[in-house]
């Protein structure tokens, strides 16, 4: 395979980096800024800017001067983001989570049963009964929680009334609703959720949340492992690795975090 980079049009790469900068900026900019953001001359930018102005790429204000996003970007968007299966996008960053950790990781979606396993890769196997289709348990799962903590109170009742169900065979596992609200509540503040050898002895799980172009829970993935080569440290490794993957599959589904300040 030939490995030689491909030769493009280098204007418009300069010019895709204007566009760039107001995606990330997310409101009308004047001229200076934009071009200070991208990197190049305001003399060599307002070039560019007349021509993505004239074919809708960029819309400018004709009172204050300030340029936005105009409405063929929204088409575009729009149009890849119909395109987009989450699942599909997640693949490769999974398989990539698995290999830099050493640990498996599991990808669930919200089904009518409610947290489904969809996806599974395991580098080593744990010799749990997991498996593609298994559905996971709301109140006891690591994957579980962090569906409770991102989605309405209302959406996940139901569900964890099925869990208070099939616990009450299991009185040792049970736990009140006081401790699970702040289990919660830390999760939220975390952005994870995280369990130690609960529900399976031995086997420690953190798992974290990617959000759509809208801001929804679409997918939870999951890294799990044996205890004695698992980091259960909120910043250690394993949640690292897991955050800066979830982040990015949700970047590439089109999420936006909300800014500081």
């Amino acid at each position: 395979m030939d490995d030689k980079p491909r030769r493009g049009i280098q204007s418009i790469e300069i010019g895709s980096r204007l566009l760039v900068a107001l995606a990330a900026h997310l409101k009308p900019m004047p001229l200076r800024d934009l071009a200070r953001e991208a990197g190049i001359s305001v003399g060599k930018a307002h070039p560019y800017l007349v021509s993505f102005v004239k074919v809708g790429f960029v819309t400018q204000d004709a009172a204050t001067g300030m340029y936005a996003l105009g409405p063929l970007a929204l088409q575009i968007g729009l149009a890849k983001l119909y395109q987009l299966d989450p699942v599909r996008e997640a693949a490769p960053l999974i398989a990539q989570l698995a290999a830099s950790t050493g640990q498996s990781v599991a990808v669930a979606v919200w089904g009518n049963l409610g947290p489904t396993i969809v996806q599974l890769v395991e580098p080593v196997p744990m010799h749990v009964n997991l498996r593609v289709g298994a559905v996971m348990s709301v109140r006891n799962t690591a994957t579980g929680r962090l569906f409770a903590s991102c989605l309405p109170p209302k959406v996940v009742e139901t569900f964890l009334a099925s869990d208070a169900a099939r616990l009450a065979l299991h009185e040792n596992k049970r736990r009140s609703n006081a401790d699970f609200e702040s289990e919660l509540a830390e999760n939220r503040r975390r952005g994870l959720a995280r369990t130690i050898g609960d529900p399976i002895p031995g086997i420690n799980a953190f798992s974290a949340p990617v959000f759509d172009a809208v801001g929804n829970i679409v997918l939870a993935i999951t890294v799990m492992g044996p205890a004695d080569s698992f980091d259960t440290k909120w910043d250690g490794s394993v949640a690292h690795a897991l955050r800066a993957c979830c982040e990015e599959v949700s970047r590439q589904l089109g999420f936006v975090a909300a800014r500081a300040g």
